[in-house]
């Protein structure tokens, strides 16, 4: 099979909406560990490694952050369970119309929208340009009053 070809299918495998199995649970990766071994983090708060298959990989990435979808590994001692999906924004509105989305997962990212939205801080650029109009706009208003003493 060729390379765009595998890529195709895997694609296509990640775009699948189909609600978790019961034995199947959505993590949140942690960091990277190398080796296509990844920490994340379950609804509950425990911490353990997962592995990519090899379908995965070079195909798709996943960064700090993502969720997934894993399925557990029986004879696994550090590696726990294996990726089974890569998790979207689809896959993440979809879950919670289904009520499978774990709701611990809802309020660490409701608790971020709340801190940036209580931040009303205006980016300030900070070029050389924008600098010298401040100082031209300071100067006028400078001009203004001495001219109105």
């Amino acid at each position: 099979m060729s390379k765009a070809t595998k890529r195709k299918h895997v694609v296509k495998e990640v775009e699948d909406l189909s609600v978790p199995t019961e034995s199947q649970s959505i993590v949140r990766i942690i960091e990277s560990r190398g080796n296509n071994l990844h920490e994340v983090e379950n609804a509950t708060g425990d911490q353990y490694l997962v592995s990519m298959p090899t379908k995965f990989r070079r195909n798709i990435w996943v960064k700090r952050g993502d969720f997934v979808l894993v399925e557990p590994i029986p004879e696994g001692d550090k590696v726990k369970a294996e990726i089974v999906k890569i998790l979207t924004q689809e896959h993440k509105k979809w879950y919670r119309k289904q009520n499978c989305w774990p709701r611990e997962f809802d309020e660490s990212v409701n608790a971020k929208e709340d801190a940036e939205e209580e931040s009303d801080d205006i980016f300030v650029n900070t070029n050389r340009i924008q600098h010298n109009l401040n100082r031209i706009n300071n100067s006028d208003t400078s001009s203004d009053e001495s001219d109105s003493s």
